[in-house]
């Protein structure tokens, strides 16, 4: 360790790039990865770079020796994934340690080949592909996949291969879950004191995005803090960024670290096809600065880099001296998802105790009755009343201890809010205090370990604590009983610190002392002396150990007064204004029942203090005298209607900006009042409000529901006065707005929930909108441009017939000689449609794409202004060219099979193991009036944020620290309309569905009348995909998946169909929304009547699957495993990847009669009115999956022409987005 360590001091270390990135230019095949030894193997091996080690072991050589030769000081062994959790989908999980050692004895060997300057080979510990902070099931918090012990023994399996096959080093890399990490330290651990050697650790996290956070949630400090008890020579971070978007987090890693960092980043971020484009040049420029910064003792390179990368980072960093080790202050340094570093002006910290069985009774029903979802609000009540760290207790008799603790503390790691602050996991009982050690990611503290058992055991416990990484509490308790006095509280805290700093290896300030706080005011005497006793103790142990924490129970001072709160709470206020003067400096308290020390009445203060320090015989008869007059006292929240004292214009602002109608009525007419013209309310606080709603939005502290509620205010306020306006005959909006946007979602298209958001924003921003509506023709739209004298169009559109609409709009306005700024956006466009589709029909003007509606704002802004316009546009005119020249350039490399070569690699079913059941019925059956209250629990949240623009996954997105406040009151809104729509049948579900005998041909799906199969009734055509596949990946159509055609009809197959609604009443209610100027509800409604015709797809699928088709009767599924698509067979819907031709529908239309069942209708352009619909196919066949058909050929086209009975110009219309050809 030495060695390495000197190395690191004079110059900056380069470890290797990417292992994977250089095994996919070998272009191996199954046969090199199965080799001799796994030739008649189970399972593919593909993919599994690991066993290459073992298989092509002349390959990985030639892989390390290229980055040695590159100048790489350090090389990772080839064992990322050669754990026996991640073999296991290899069915390789036995032959781990074989392996690792294997890997090891490979990179050692090619090390050992160079004598230049010391190389070094690190033995690669990657994460596993299960994670044990997280649970895979978001319906169920609480479990997981896999447990830290689990963990800890694949681990050590790891460790024993790389060490026996002589690793210089070990590198847990890739850290996304913490506690996976600490698992894999405690194995490494474990293995270093068996064998009794010093090997230096290495540790590197990965951090996900532009948040700053591993995925399981930490802050890289967090991170830092959880891991450093296992003294790593060397801690960076890696992976999921580039060097650029890395560094502000190496930077705050970099200060806050006193070990070596290093950095070994992707080679910049992917790109839309999944590889990454930065050159061995860029790459090493910009690691350069991190050199020339004082970052970094080690670099390198991950994801997509390679020894030419290495080889210039290498020679960029050669003449740079290493980053110095700051001297960081021995603070006690915590963490839960967040860092908790406690330093002296820290004060006193907050240990919430509620969540203890013992001391709350409402807690300890709760958690009897297993409603840990309650008892998760009792933490949250904390951590929002202001603990800084949780206590956590399930002794009760009557308790599975230790599954409590497990259980909760999981249920906690799903809550942010919760789990940011560290845990304390307190118990009587050791079982339970290394459950819970197992099963928290940040740096815990442990309440609490004694003396009560002799040195032995206190030595043995306290060793397994400090390599599980967390702070311990130790009582004031010996071999002789619990300390009572001065004198004994002192005497065993000097003990324990002797022996937890000398032995143990304890660091001081990981050490809490809690010297026994007891009731007081018992009415014996011996307890008279309990709190001056621990008050002057706490002062002697601040003084003699200067760096250890004093705490205790301040609960238990008051025990005598159960039942009177206020009393308690006043006691256990002045009790803390003395012992923290006195060194008490973290407490297990509640934080939301402490009264002020000045807020005390004096008399009960005095007294209070006379029993504390013991003053007075007769003071805990006082206090009881005086307790009578204090029962029953409660405190009451009240509303903050402050904002209402200030002056009205002010309090227009704060309505606006907070989203409040309750006063706008009176507040509009008092400021109408006050000024001269009503319009002028409209151009002075209106406009000033809805001016800092913009700012807030664009500066990322706003987010879009709350924009479009204070959009509701400005027109509830607007709307008051209109009359005033109409009567003094002025026109409204007379004021100048920024501009004007006329709005179209394009004809043959019925969505417009994007659009409508779109708009609402821009009218903050005091542009003036002129909306259309749907399915506009593009005449309509040009022509009402010139009428209103527009300064610019938006166009929208979901479907992806609506591209090529947009693309006829913009060939009009060229040829009217339109040159005002196109908009595109909406869920089918992109960035490339427009720049390479859109852009190049418009030369007169500029198209420009809006990927959401938080762009809105900016891209309209810039093409208003005078300054900005001209740059901005010529900057997306280049970046547009650029794009359709990297797409003519991409398109030319792109192979396709020919369509008969295509077919030649379909995918084709085994019927030997699979008999094609037959459905319940054969024909259609309609569903009218459907119970909405049934479908409400099948609904997917996710996409209903999104489309508010607010991006996660639900329900995290209800914890996330930036938007989560704002996704928990859209959501409580959602489910408020929901509850009115269902109580109220303002919206009703409609369905049929059908079912029909079925066989294929070639690409086609042919329908028949009945099972005899004599008569057809109806014919689906398919598309085929036409990617030039490896030949283990087969070339789908959807025909595939339905028993081929045969003389004899002997394999009798079906298929289904549905057409589904929630979509009737969806506008009127709407409308009835926007006529109240109500935005807000007018976009929920559609936006919910979305995700219930969703919801219903999934609930009638699910239906079909175990009834009414009847081949899967006996599945269990979850609403996540339904989101998951765990079920077996598929419903494709026409117009998505796998069918993305919508004309198709027309005849599912037909023969399920869509319209006369459940008057669903479809536009010319195949949209399905009301816009709330969903239709598809039923596929039961097991091995039917989703997939996407990608871009086909020409002759595919003409093909699918002839059969569809379509000219090949009409047919390329419809199938304008997937063709490879222009």
């Amino acid at each position: 360790m030495e060695k390495i360590k000197e190395i690191f001091k004079k110059k900056i270390l380069v470890i290797d790039g990417a292992m994977g990135t250089m095994v996919q230019s070998y272009k191996l095949e199954e046969a090199d990865f199965r080799g001799a030894r796994f030739k008649d193997h189970s399972n593919d091996l593909k993919g599994n770079n690991e066993v290459l080690s073992l298989t092509r072991p002349d390959v990985i050589s030639a892989i390390h020796r290229s980055y040695l030769e590159a100048g790489a000081d350090i090389i990772e062994t080839n064992t990322f994934s050669a754990n026996s959790i991640s073999q296991k989908d290899y069915n390789l999980e036995t032959v781990a340690y074989d392996l690792n050692k294997a890997s090891a004895e490979i990179a050692k060997a090619e090390a050992d080949k160079f004598s230049d300057t010391p190389r070094f080979v690190a033995g690669a510990i990657g994460p596993t592909n299960r994670t044990a902070s997280l649970s895979p099931d978001v319906n169920d918090p609480g479990y997981r996949n896999i447990d830290f012990d689990m963990l800890k023994e694949s681990y050590a399996e790891q460790a024993i291969g790389l060490l026996d096959g002589g690793v210089d080093l070990f590198l847990i890399e890739t850290v996304f879950d913490t506690l996976n990490c600490k698992a894999a330290l405690y194995a490494v651990s474990e293995l270093l004191e068996l064998k009794q050697i010093e090997v230096p650790i290495m540790i590197s996290g990965t951090i996900t995005d532009a948040s700053g956070r591993t995925l399981s949630g930490q802050t890289v400090e967090a991170f830092l803090h959880s891991i450093l008890h296992s003294n790593p020579i060397a801690i960076g971070l890696n992976c999921a960024l580039g060097a650029s978007e890395m560094r502000p987090w190496l930077s705050d890693l970099s200060k806050a670290s006193d070990t070596f960092v290093f950095a070994y980043p992707n080679a910049g971020l992917p790109n839309e096809f999944g590889e990454y484009d930065q050159t061995p040049s860029q790459m090493a420029k910009e690691i350069e600065e991190f050199a020339q910064d004082g970052l970094v003792n080690l670099v390198g390179g991950c994801c997509g880099t390679t020894p030419e990368h290495i080889k210039s980072i290498s020679e960029a960093v050669k003449n740079i001296k290493p980053r110095p080790i700051p001297k960081i202050s021995n603070y006690t340094m915590l963490s839960g998802l967040e860092p908790l570093i406690i330093r002296p002006e820290s004060n006193f910290i907050n240990i919430g105790e509620r969540t203890n069985v013992t001391g709350s009774s409402i807690f300890r029903k709760l958690i009897k009755s297993e409603d840990y979802e309650k008892a998760l609000s009792v933490a949250r009540d904390q951590v929002e009343s202001g603990a800084q760290i949780i206590d956590i207790n399930m002794d009760e008799g009557l308790l599975d201890s230790e599954n409590a603790m497990e259980t909760f503390l999981r249920m906690i790691a799903s809550e942010p809010d919760i789990s940011r602050v560290p845990i304390m996991i307190d118990s009587s009982k050791w079982s339970v205090l290394e459950i819970g050690l197992k099963n928290i990611q940040g740096k815990g503290i442990v309440n609490s370990i004694s003396l009560k058992e002799g040195e032995e055991e206190f030595i043995k416990q306290a060793s397994i604590i400090k390599k599980y990484g967390a702070a311990v509490i130790v009582m004031a308790f010996d071999e002789e009983g619990q300390a009572d006095s001065y004198d004994r509280k002192v005497e065993i805290c000097l003990r324990a610190y002797k022996i937890l700093t000398e032995i143990v290896g304890f660091l001081g300030q990981d050490i809490i002392f809690d010297p026994n706080i007891f009731a007081v005011a018992t009415g014996i005497e011996e307890h008279n002396e309990y709190a001056l006793a621990f008050i002057n103790a706490a002062k002697t142990i601040k003084e003699k150990m200067p760096e250890v924490h004093v705490s205790g129970g301040v609960s238990n001072l008051s025990f005598s007064f159960r039942g009177n709160n206020a009393i308690r709470e006043s006691m256990h206020s002045i009790f803390l204004f003395y012992a923290v003067k006195a060194g008490m400096d973290m407490g297990i308290v509640n934080p939301g029942q402490l009264t002020l020390y000045d807020d005390i009445d004096k008399p009960l203060k005095d007294i209070i203090e006379d029993v504390i320090f013991n003053r007075d015989g007769n003071s805990t008869e006082n206090l009881v005298n005086m307790a009578g007059d204090y029962s029953g006292k409660t405190k009451k929240k009240e509303k903050d209607l402050s904002w209402r004292d200030v002056e009205v214009k002010d309090r227009l602002i704060y309505a606006l900006v907070e989203g409040i109608t309750d006063f706008i009525d009176e507040d509009t007419e008092e400021a109408r009042k006050n000024y001269d013209r009503p319009i002028e309310v409209i151009e002075g606080p209106l406009m000033d409000g809805m001016n800092k709603v913009g700012d807030l939005f664009q500066s990322g502290k706003m987010f879009l529901p709350q924009v479009v509620k204070s959009a509701r205010v400005m027109k509830k306020s607007v709307a008051h006065l209109v009359p005033f306006i109409e009567e003094e005959k002025e026109k409204l909006g007379s004021f100048k707005s920024n501009g004007k946007i006329l709005m179209a979602t394009v004809k043959g298209d019925v969505h417009d929930i994007g659009k409508n958001i779109v708009g609402v924003i821009l009218q903050c921003n005091n542009y003036e909108v002129i909306d259309l509506g749907v399915m506009v023709p593009g005449e309509e739209i040009l022509k009402k441009a010139i009428e209103h004298k527009v300064d610019m169009i938006g166009l929208s559109g979901l479907i992806t017939p609506s591209l090529d609409e947009m693309c006829s709009v913009a060939k009009e306005m060229e040829k009217k000689n339109f040159q005002i700024p196109l908009l595109i956006g909406g869920a089918t466009t992109s960035k490339v449609h427009t720049a390479v589709k859109i852009s190049e029909n418009y030369l007169k003007g500029q198209t420009f794409y809006v990927s959401n509606a938080s762009k809105a704002v900016g891209v309209v802004s810039n093409l208003l202004s005078k300054d900005k316009k001209k740059e901005f546009t010529k900057n997306t005119y280049d970046e547009y060219l650029k794009i359709r020249e990297n797409h003519k350039r991409g398109k030319n490399k792109s192979r396709r099979l020919s369509i008969s070569e295509a077919r030649k690699n379909k995918y084709s079913s085994n019927y030997n193991d699979y008999s094609p059941k037959k459905p319940s019925f054969i024909g259609n059956k309609v569903f009218t009036n459907y119970n909405l209250e049934e479908l409400k629990k099948y609904i997917d949240w996710t996409p209903f944020f999104r489309s508010w623009d607010l991006h996660g996954s639900y329900p995290n997105i209800l914890k996330d620290q930036t938007i989560g406040s704002t996704a928990q009151n859209l959501y409580k809104d959602a489910n408020n309309l929901l509850d009115e729509i269902i109580d109220n049948n303002l919206l009703s579900a409609k369905g049929v569905i059908g079912f029909w005998p079925a066989n294929s041909d070639k690409d086609d799906i042919i329908l028949f009348n009945n099972d005899k199969r004599n008569s057809k009734l109806a014919i689906f055509h398919t598309i085929r995909q036409q990617a030039s596949h490896s030949t283990d990946r087969p070339n789908y159509a959807l025909a595939d998946f339905i028993a081929p055609l045969s003389k004899n009809k002997k394999i009798k197959d079906y298929i289904g169909g549905f057409a589904l609604t929630c979509g009737h009443g969806e506008n009127e209610l709407s409308e009835k929304f926007k006529k109240d100027s109500d935005d807000y509800n007018s976009i929920m409604t559609k936006a919910l009547a979305d995700r219930l015709a969703e919801a219903f797809a999934e609930r009638m699928h699910e239906r079909v699957r175990k009834e009414f088709w009847g081949y899967s009767p006996k599945e269990n599924l979850s609403n996540d495993d339904l989101i998951k698509e765990k079920y077996s067979g598929i419903r494709p819907a026409h117009g998505y990847p796998a069918q993305p031709d919508h004309t198709e529908k027309d005849k599912l239309f037909e023969i399920l009669e869509a319209t006369k069942n459940i008057d669903v209708s479809l536009t010319e352009s195949f949209s399905m009115s009301p816009g709330a619909s969903i239709s598809g196919l039923y596929f039961s066949n097991p091995e039917s999956n989703y997939f996407g058909v990608g871009k086909i050929s020409k002759d595919q086209v003409k093909d699918y022409a002839k059969r569809k009975s379509m000219t090949l110009l009409e047919c390329e219309k419809w199938l304008m987005p997937i063709l490879n050809y222009k």
